[in-house]
């Protein structure tokens, strides 16, 4: 069974070594491309990229322009914000990030006597 392990690792090391001088000798060949390379991937970036990037912030920043600050109107449904227990930090009944515009509490929104 020992044989059987030696020469699983001499076969293993001999396509090793051969794998090794392949990818050196690839590399060797390829040194002008990898320069070539370099440049085409330099130049995709200021023409595709950074312009991808600014077409992208000002689609963002044109929606905000369009976009209303304005609360939801609350349903009560009786399947959300059911409260089981207390949260364990401030009065126990806003989650841990809480936003007063954005987050209903289980009768309605904070400051809307409705």
């Amino acid at each position: 069974m020992s044989s059987l392990g030696r020469v699983s690792q001499m076969f293993l090391r001999s396509s090793l070594s051969q794998s090794r001088r392949q990818l050196s000798a690839a590399a060797a060949a390829a040194g002008g491309h990898s320069e070539q390379a370099a440049r085409t991937w330099k130049i995709l970036s200021f023409v595709v990229a950074l312009p991808g990037v600014a077409v992208c912030m000002l689609n963002m920043y044109l929606k905000e322009q369009q976009h209303t600050h304005e609360q939801p109107e609350f349903v009560p449904y009786s399947h959300l914000r059911i409260r089981s227990k207390r949260f364990p930090w401030g009065d126990g009944t806003k989650s841990l990030f809480h936003n007063p515009h954005a987050n209903a509490l289980p009768d309605g929104y904070e400051g809307h006597d409705e």
